[in-house]
């Protein structure tokens, strides 16, 4: 299927590794976890420390921090072997299975203990914005959109409010910022932009709990679908033993041991907004790749750019790659 490639198999091949060399690939001597830097690494390497630490304890090798300041970062360091597992969101997951050849082996869930959570466009509680008000184009606002290969900072609203809305947010507004959802946040609360849109974890946990300030001064005026929560993705060269050790770490980290043992790993795991993990595979992209091509659909809808016969031929494009998504969906089912 073209739209999900897997280069990984022929990386060894194309850049002529073999021997010591793909062996070192296959059983490094330690592992690098990438971590997108939602909040100031600082402040993530604080978080993730427990939980990186007690990962290390039960894999038996070091495991060391990846901090990247956006999706690209984790995505090219799996990519060029600099990472060898990765939290991922799952837009940036998907190009992370076609560039880099990511296996999903675990998904997180929620601190709550939700499997889910939501794309939020907010603004400044005394703005006096409704949704209606952000999406009347009118070129009077500043907004602020998520990193490009986000989720719920960019795939989801760009499907469920822009595509939807038939209007592209480089026209619509006085100006379009990326950024992550703690600058998002941050930047409505302050009013350096009128509305933006992040993660409701990010919102209602992070930095509600860590800035209840800032918080106290946003208002939210749109939710999206519930979102499925993030997967977790390792390099397809592991070596099956580590891979092994890997799933055995996250499907009993906070769940066996003592009770306190399980109190303690409860807690590290709320210290970076999660609950235990459930299994998964790339069979949880499979939504998010119908998505995608949707809101493709729907951009070109509502595009007079095309003519008739070009604008059909796009869509009959994109319904043939949503059946195949659905038909490859099918065959391999999450539940």
């Amino acid at each position: 299927m073209k739209l999900i490639t897997r280069i990984a198999a022929s990386a060894a091949i194309m850049f002529g590794l073999s021997g010591p060399a793909l062996a070192e690939r296959e059983n490094p001597e330690e592992l690098y976890f990438g971590i997108l830097s939602t909040e100031s690494s600082s402040a993530q390497r604080e978080k993730w420390g427990p939980f990186l630490e007690a990962m290390e304890a039960s894999l038996g090798m070091p495991v060391k921090p990846f901090f990247a300041a956006d999706y690209a970062g984790v995505i090219e360091g799996m990519r060029f072997d600099k990472v060898d597992v990765v939290w991922y969101g799952n837009k940036s997951a998907m190009v992370a299975v076609d560039r880099a050849g990511a296996e999903i082996f675990a998904q997180t869930t929620e601190a709550t203990g939700d499997r889910g959570y939501w794309s939020v466009m907010v603004t400044h509680k005394d703005s006096g914005l409704t949704y209606e008000d952000v999406m009347a184009c009118n070129k009077d606002l500043n907004f602020g959109i998520g990193d490009p290969n986000s989720t719920s900072g960019f795939l989801v609203p760009s499907t469920f409010v822009f595509a939807k809305e038939g209007v592209n947010p480089k026209d619509c507004f006085k100006t379009l910022r990326n950024a992550n959802h703690e600058t998002n946040l941050i930047s409505v609360a302050t009013k350096q932009v009128d509305a933006a849109v992040a993660s409701s974890t990010g919102m209602y946990s992070r930095l509600k709990n860590a800035k209840p300030e800032l918080f106290a001064e946003l208002k939210e005026i749109w939710r999206s679908p519930l979102i499925a929560s993030d997967p977790m993705a390792w390099r397809p060269e592991l070596d099956e033993s580590i891979k092994s050790k890997i799933v055995f770490f996250f499907m009993t980290y906070g769940r066996q041991g003592t009770d306190e043992e399980v109190a303690k790993a409860r807690e590290n795991l709320a210290m970076i907004d999660m609950g235990p993990f459930i299994p998964s595979s790339n069979a949880q992209l499979w939504p998010f790749y119908e998505m995608d091509q949707i809101r493709q659909r729907m951009s070109i809808e509502g595009d007079d750019t095309y003519s008739d016969d070009e604008r059909t031929a796009k869509i009959l494009e994109i319904n043939t790659k949503i059946e195949e998504i659905r038909a490859a969906a099918a065959a391999r089912p999450r539940k």
